[in-house]
């Protein structure tokens, strides 16, 4: 006896639905965006952008958007690492969030302490503080 045959798969020639090219791009904006990237449509790629390619169709890409915004993309991502706002976290977990800044490099950034403090709702002396009181 021979199996049922499977739906076809649109995939298989190498493109996707308008719908499923939506989809994908969407389902992929939120991970795009914690990295530092814009999705962009296919029609919209530029030089530099890295293409997201299917079953050799490219359906999309990456747009890396540079260093505006990276000290707030950092702190997003240690608020969920933490599972919580960081002016909310008590002394331990705001000398923890510094670590951690420290530790993925913020503080190269022009003007992170002063960024960073209020950020985290304590003053630049007290980053300062955090900052040489790591072992």
């Amino acid at each position: 006896m021979t199996e049922p045959a499977s739906p076809p798969d649109p995939t298989a020639s190498g493109l996707l639905t308008v719908a499923q090219r939506s989809a994908l791009l969407a389902g992929l904006t939120p991970t795009a965006n914690a990295l530092g990237a814009v999705v962009v449509a296919d029609d919209s790629l530029q030089e530099g952008d890295l293409p997201i390619t299917i079953a050799g169709d490219t359906v999309g890409g990456l747009r890396l958007v540079g260093l505006q915004g990276a000290l707030d993309r950092l702190i997003d991502q240690i608020e969920r690492e933490f599972g919580q706002k960081v002016e909310l976290l008590d002394r331990e977990g705001k000398q923890a969030v510094v670590r951690r800044l420290d530790e993925l490099g913020a503080f190269n950034l022009r003007k992170a302490v002063e960024d960073i403090a209020d950020r985290i709702q304590v003053s630049r002396f007290t980053v300062y503080n955090y900052l040489n009181s790591q072992p």
